[in-house]
């Protein structure tokens, strides 16, 4: 794997336990000029806390500065999914049912269940995501 197809951040571990390690990134400058500030939100809070599954991580102490690492085509499914297809759901209601006549509260009801009901849809996968999006950690060099 290159690492031109990686999306790194710097980060504290936190805590470590014998199923996941958590390890909060730290908010860089460096995000502005980094290639994939698009596709990864991390650069617009001052921390994130993620969860790395703790799968021979016996060389890692608690406060420890890590490299937390996330393949770039993974960041750009979730920027499909958290903000492309909701976009797109809005914009298809929004237009269907406007040239349908149908009044402004109809229409944003319309959006807003549309929305809560693609947002429950991807809480009920939220495992299959948690299993898919997989984050790692490297010691930093």
């Amino acid at each position: 794997m290159k690492r031109d197809d990686i999306i790194d951040h710097e980060g504290v571990i936190l805590d470590i336990n014998p199923d996941y390690i958590t390890v909060e990134i730290l908010s860089s400058s460096a995000c502005g000029s980094c290639a994939a500030k698009g596709a990864c939100s991390l650069g617009e809070v001052e921390a994130k806390v993620v969860e790395v599954a703790n799968s021979g991580y016996d060389q890692y102490e608690p406060g420890e500065r890590v490299n937390v690492l996330l393949l770039k085509s993974l960041g750009h499914k979730a920027l499909y999914i958290s903000y492309l297809i909701p976009l797109l759901i809005l914009v298809s209601i929004l237009l269907s049912l406007s040239a349908a006549g149908a009044g402004d509260l109809i229409t944003g009801l319309a959006i807003i269940g549309g929305l809560a009901l693609y947002y429950s849809i991807v809480y009920l996968f939220r495992e299959r995501f948690r299993k898919e999006y997989v984050f790692t950690i490297e010691k930093l060099n």
